[in-house]
């Protein structure tokens, strides 16, 4: 007994001591110290901000869902509660709050009990989760139940109304895992979504906002303590992203690529279409569809748009760099006269035309419009290789076009010292380099702009939330050529659509320039048994207002009836008639194709 009361008053003057401490020397301590372990902190996630075209429609959207969790380590089986109606506290046993709860979601209630209590002998779970999305309605009737440990985490639902309209573009959202540490140093897992691809990657900083917070007390059953203070720190939602696409014109560009992709069982088409004098991207067109609800039904190398990715060989739209710098560099004019054999021999190395044809006195005009290898390598001649590369390297190929897209293709282009000796040829006609549609395109809208390059722009702003808008920096620009060199090369595109390889692209009311290209290209089996074939025009030519360029990847069947000609008709007569283009009021001007009087001779 005695042993007893030595320890009984041991622990007594423990007790005294420890109280003393708390109460006289360290009340504040002890006081912040008990606050802290009753503190929790909730995030408040943001609303995600749209993405919306150039008018405004909306492309991608956030709906507000609810994500319903528990802390497993806090539920008990039983709890006081207020009645709605007496409100007094009854007590409850947390099976019955449970029934209610599955019945309110319309939830199997075994599968409730199950994310409330876990398993029988196994760990508890500090972030459970009962159900996910359900709509605002859904929470409210969950919350109507009552039950204390009960927690509904804001999320937001991604959405793309348009289904696969511009979805390569757009890109999707995508749910990932992310590990989280309380004040107390507990550990949960709990889901997020974030973007994966396109502009839902490239653009998350401004479209995901702010997080806010909400920080509460509560008690050792881990419910809210209602007298204790409440701060909360409003999450600021994020920006709405305004593209300058237009979802008329990108619609029909899709319909038409994907119409070009069935008719000859291409590996892909694509369409780019931009304003001449801006740079503004209207489309950005892909026959292989994707929607951003369901991803995963679309291969990886189509869930984003190949018209930034996906780089290849020209072909003979890559011969506007060699005629441009020539007209620029006063070698030529476009009525320089050359003889243009089928097959002519440089050096060791025999350049070809696609088709055998006699030998012809021709203009430098012809050779570009009847697209001729055999002349575009007798003008490339009178250019440096240095000269050539620093061109091309100035229009932007081998370098990446930055217009908010992730995945952009630079292209390839070595330094004119390592070109070997035919390759140093066929870069004149378009092969031995690479680039994308948005290249070709960026190209064509400097030719058609006087001779000034403007960078190619595909987001006109961001939204604030109360609806400021913040226009994005102007496009860099950049002069290339003259205004005269530009004049010139219209002038020869027009010879190109009156008198040369694509007479299919004429527009009735309307003048159209514009150059076609088919190249050599690479099967899946190393072997060049395959083909790109593509236009790139403009309209009206005399004042170029819209820029397409449509091209095919590895199309199939015999090559003489590839054809894109309706595929950028279709798409530019859309443009024109959208943008209320007038018909043109003046008469084609083309240049001669062949020395002397008949221009037809030998077509």
């Amino acid at each position: 007994m005695r042993l007893a009361l030595v320890l009984v008053l041991a622990l007594l003057v423990t007790l005294m001591v420890r109280l003393v401490w708390i109460q006289g020397i360290d009340p504040a301590n002890a006081a912040k110290a008990a606050v802290d372990a009753r503190t929790t902190t909730q995030v408040i996630e943001p609303v995600r901000g749209d993405i919306l075209d150039s008018e405004g429609s909306v492309l991608a959207t956030s709906i507000v869902r609810y994500d319903l969790v528990v802390d497993q380590r806090q539920v008990k089986t039983s709890y006081t509660k207020r009645d709605p109606i007496t409100k007094k506290r009854v007590s409850v046993d947390a099976k019955d709050d449970v029934k209610a709860l599955a019945e309110a979601l319309g939830l199997d209630e075994d599968a409730v009990s199950l994310a409330v209590f876990g398993n029988e002998g196994a760990a508890k779970k500090g972030y459970s989760v009962i159900t996910k999305s359900i709509t605002p309605e859904a929470k409210d009737k969950a919350e109507d139940v009552g039950f204390p440990y009960l927690q509904a985490i804001q999320t937001s639902q991604r959405s793309y109304p348009n289904g696969t309209l511009a979805g390569p573009v757009l890109g999707f959202m995508q749910t990932q895992l992310k590990e989280t540490t309380d004040k107390a140093g507990n550990k949960s897992t709990e889901e997020v979504s974030a973007g994966v691809e396109g502009l839902e990657l490239s653009q998350n900083d401004a479209l995901s906002g702010t997080p806010g917070e909400r920080v509460y007390e509560k008690g050792a059953d881990g419910v809210r303590i209602p007298s204790a203070p409440l701060t909360e720190t409003a999450a600021v939602d994020g920006q709405d992203v305004k593209l300058t696409i237009d979802s008329d014109i990108q619609w029909r560009a899709q319909e038409a690529v994907m119409a070009k992709q069935k008719e000859f069982n291409a590996e892909w088409v694509n369409a780019v279409v931009l304003e001449a004098k801006t740079g503004r991207i209207l489309a950005l067109a892909d026959s292989t569809s994707m929607d951003p609800n369901d991803p995963a039904a679309t291969e990886t190398k189509y869930r984003s748009s190949t018209t930034v990715t996906q780089a290849f060989e020209p072909g003979s739209t890559g011969k506007v760099p060699t005629f441009a710098l020539a007209l620029e560099k006063g070698v030529v004019s476009p009525t320089s006269e050359f003889t243009v054999p089928n097959a002519l021999r440089i050096g060791k190395e025999t350049i070809n035309d696609s088709l055998k044809h006699q030998k012809f006195e021709m203009t430098a005009a012809g050779i570009f419009a009847r697209s001729y290898n055999t002349g575009t390598v007798q003008i490339g001649e009178k250019l440096s290789d240095q000269e050539r590369y620093d061109f091309m390297r100035k229009l932007g190929i081998g370098s990446k076009i930055d217009i908010g897209l992730n995945g952009a293709n630079a292209g390839l282009l070595a330094n004119y010292s390592d070109w070997e000796r035919r390759q140093r040829l066929t870069t004149m006609f378009g092969q031995g380099y690479t680039q994308t549609a948005l290249h070709t395109a960026s190209i064509m809208q400097a030719i058609g702009n006087g001779g000034v390059q403007v960078a190619p722009k595909l987001i006109d702003s961001y939204v604030d939330p109360d609806g400021t808008e913040h226009k994005t920096a102007d496009s860099t620009t950049q002069r290339v050529i003259s205004e005269k060199t530009s004049a010139t090369m219209r002038r020869m595109m027009e010879t190109v659509v009156t008198d040369g390889t694509s007479t299919k692209m004429q527009i009735a009311g309307y003048r159209v320039g514009g150059k076609s290209g088919t190249a050599q290209a690479q099967g899946d089996d190393g072997k060049f048994d395959q083909h790109t074939s593509s236009f790139a025009g403009m309209v009206p030519i005399d004042d170029p207002q819209y820029i397409v360029v449509v091209t095919m990847q590895h199309p199939q069947g015999n090559w003489r009836t590839w054809s894109v000609g309706d595929s950028f008709t279709s798409i530019m007569k859309a443009v024109l008639a959208k943008n209320s283009v007038a018909p043109s009021t003046t008469e084609p001007n083309p240049f001669k194709v062949f020395v002397g009087e008949n221009q037809k001779y030998g077509w």
